[in-house]
């Protein structure tokens, strides 16, 4: 790289407007929303979709709801001409759709386009032709006379075609293909000039298409074009501003947004932003933002598994693990710290599930796009105490007191290291099966129990337990079934130990529900071992888990 690359690059110069209004507005609406998926999208691939990928296409822009769809660049190809009559002919447009088809400034391509739209009942033709001055005098060697004429008599071209065609409702774009750098006084020329011919009115409407080709600037800097075509252009009312954005600098979707505020209408792209180079806008992410802001984007992402699915198989390119709002980690935490705040985030939603979404590092409920839960936490070396207690408590049930969830999460961080990878949720499941006590044959296993408690006397309790293959009987009293069992535990086994800590809580909302009891016992040198169990009975549980405790100072 340069070290002076000013030497090689020069910015591009922005337009003149001091009292720009945009930043002032908010967006409180969708825009119309064009998918350039089977034209621009389509193009960008190495390998074209052929005709049964292009219809699966076709019929998911449809399940999501777009009423514009370019179609193809019917004089490109002879696929793409095929496509637009298949469409028609087997009757797969819906009345309150419209197919867009692109044409080149040249007589012959746009009498091929009218061709392939024949018998057609709602179509947008949308001409364009390059502006910017290194497109005139290096692509075209051209003057600015000479490519206002080849747009206008290609308008003109159309608008005679348009009129012998009756049968069809027709709709004319035209795009100055490369607007962002072009003159912004020549921009508003060209434009006036084609306007002039189409004469749109509501029997003739005309959408004018205002690109970023290429992007050459700042997001702002296109907002600010937007704004002063907008203010200075003679029919604004009499037209729907598009803006169709590129990635070249990475902001693309960033300029479709600050165009809306400035003026547009209407935004074309493709979903998940596929297209030349960079890529176009991505209108996933763009209609997923206004959802998120409370506006509805008249756009169904409600099954976005499926979409990405569909769309991968069609473009045969991936979509990014992640991608905003589509990735497979793009509501993944693996952090401790972000894993503890969202289990709090939905511990708090559970008190208030009305209340607006507000869940830590979450700002859309990934239940609104089909995906489930189990995804939003993955526990790896790097997670903390709250990855494998969120995975316990959604899969298992299991609420862990705050002391278990740290000793278990040590656990977890050791194994996870010594494997190198990821932990499963059934790989979490099973080390806090075996490390607590939820086996088959427990290190002390009750057999049977009996306990009693007379008023104002001591709880009795009688028990049996199976301990290195031997049936063992013992009995002892407390003042509460628990501290009867540690007594007896400490008299048969010669142990000391205590109970640090005790939890339990039912496993449903049932009278006939399981329990889960959690016991923490701690030996005279202050060594600590966690036992848990789950019964029917909550009184077997807990001993069960006293035991499952008690079994760990024996095996240490």
């Amino acid at each position: 790289m340069l070290t002076t690359p000013s030497d090689k690059y020069k910015p591009h110069t922005p337009v003149k407007i001091s009292d720009r209004r945009w930043p002032d507005n908010t967006l409180t609406h969708a825009p119309r929303w064009l998918s350039t998926d089977l034209r621009d999208g389509n193009q960008a691939l190495a390998e074209p979709m052929d005709a049964a990928r292009k219809l699966t296409f076709w019929d998911l822009l449809l399940a999501c709801g777009f009423k514009e769809i370019e179609v193809a660049f019917p004089s490109a190809s002879q696929t793409d001409f095929n496509f637009v009559r298949q469409l028609i002919e087997e009757q797969r447009i819906p009345d309150d759709v419209t197919i867009q088809v692109l044409t080149q400034a040249r007589e012959d391509l746009i009498a091929r386009t009218f061709e392939s739209l024949q018998g057609a009942h709602r179509a947008t033709v949308h001409l364009y032709n390059a502006t910017a001055p290194v497109f005139r005098e290096q692509v075209f060697r051209q003057s600015r006379e000479e490519i206002v004429m080849l747009a206008v008599n290609a308008a003109k071209q159309i608008r005679r075609q348009c009129e012998e065609a009756t049968g069809t409702a027709w709709v004319f774009q035209y795009s100055p293909e490369t607007f962002c750098f072009t003159e912004a006084e020549f921009a508003l020329e060209i434009c006036e000039a084609v306007a002039d011919v189409w004469d749109p009115s509501p029997l003739r409407p005309m959408i004018i298409n205002l690109p970023a080709t290429v992007e050459v600037n700042t997001p702002n800097v296109y907002a600010d074009q937007i704004e002063h075509f907008c203010r200075h252009f003679s029919r604004r009312e009499q037209v729907c501003i598009s803006v169709h954005t590129h990635n070249d600098r990475g902001t693309g979707i960033a300029s479709a947004e600050l165009a809306l505020l400035a003026g547009a209408e209407r935004v074309e792209g493709c979903l998940f932003g596929n297209g030349e180079r960079t890529g176009n806008a991505d209108l996933v992410t763009l209609a997923l933002n206004l959802y998120t802001q409370g506006i509805a984007p008249q756009l169904d992402f409600s099954e976005m598994k499926k979409v990405v699915e569909i769309v991968e198989a069609c473009n045969q390119l991936p979509v990014a693990p992640r991608h905003p709002y589509a990735g497979e980690l793009v509501f993944t935490a693996f952090s401790g710290s972000h894993q503890d705040a969202i289990k709090k985030g939905f511990a708090a939603r559970q008190l208030a599930p009305a209340s607006y979404w507000e869940v830590p590092y979450l700002p859309l409920d990934p239940a609104d796009v089909g995906c489930s839960y189990e995804a939003v936490i993955r526990v790896n070396s790097q997670s903390g105490k709250s990855g494998a207690a969120w995975l316990l408590e959604q899969n298992h049930g299991l609420s862990l007191p705050r002391k278990l969830q740290q000793a278990f999460s040590q656990q977890v961080q050791h194994e996870a290291d010594r494997a190198g990878k990821e932990m499963s949720q059934m790989a979490i499941w099973n080390l806090f099966r075996q490390r607590y006590g939820l086996v088959d044959q427990p290190t002390l296993q009750l057999i049977e129990y009996t306990c009693t408690n007379q008023p104002g006397q001591e709880t009795a309790l009688l028990a049996e337990l199976r301990y290195d293959g031997k049936a063992l009987k013992f009995g002892a009293t407390g003042n509460g079934f628990l501290s009867a069992a540690i007594t007896a535990l400490c008299r048969n086994l010669n142990m000391e130990i205590n109970i640090e800590s005790y939890h339990e809580h039912t496993l449903g909302k049932h009278s006939d529900s399981r329990s889960v009891a959690y016991v923490c016992c701690e030996n005279k040198k202050g060594d600590r071992a966690w036992g848990v169990s789950i019964d029917s009975d909550i009184t077997r549980a807990s001993l069960q888990a006293l035991l499952n405790a008690a079994g760990q100072f024996i095996t240490a």
